[in-house]
């Protein structure tokens, strides 16, 4: 099943903040966290601390990859979510919704977000819908403990 526990992450690429393609393979090496969220989504704001939290703690060996779903009409607000949420340490990129790399089609059929996927370092998932404490607690148990 597509997004499920244990199976490879499917690869996609998709444009940055400045229009440059990043693939999801290019992070292999780290772990990794599959961010799909919005501008308008403020369950998904109020999760950017964490995530700031966590990757400034792991970075050393984890990034956050955020894959927002904005409409392309949003994309100053999506931009200035960014710079006010501090998200601006890892890649950001913008789905290109309808693509054939449509990155939320690509994980099941993204519906609710926030919705995440934590990656290993080969690139299978090994967690899904992690908030606040449980990234935190996941990332420790895999990095601290299995290194």
């Amino acid at each position: 099943k597509i997004g499920a526990m244990g199976t490879g992450a499917m690869e996609f690429s998709q444009p940055d903040t400045l229009g440059n393609a990043i693939a999801l393979s290019s992070f292999r090496g780290k772990y990794v966290l599959v961010e799909f969220w919005a501008s308008w989504c403020s369950p998904c704001r109020a999760e950017s601390p964490n995530l700031v939290k966590a990757y400034n703690e792991y970075k050393n060996d984890f990034t956050v990859f955020s894959v927002s779903i904005d409409v392309q009409s949003a994309r100053q607000k999506w931009l200035e979510a960014i710079e006010k949420d501090g998200t601006n340490l890892w890649p950001q990129v913008f789905n290109q919704v309808g693509g054939t790399s449509d990155a939320s089609l690509l994980y099941g059929k993204i519906g609710n977000i926030p919705a995440n996927f934590l990656l290993d370092r080969e690139g299978k998932i090994i967690a899904k819908d992690l908030r606040g404490l449980q990234l935190e607690e996941k990332l420790k148990e895999v990095i601290e403990n299995k290194n």
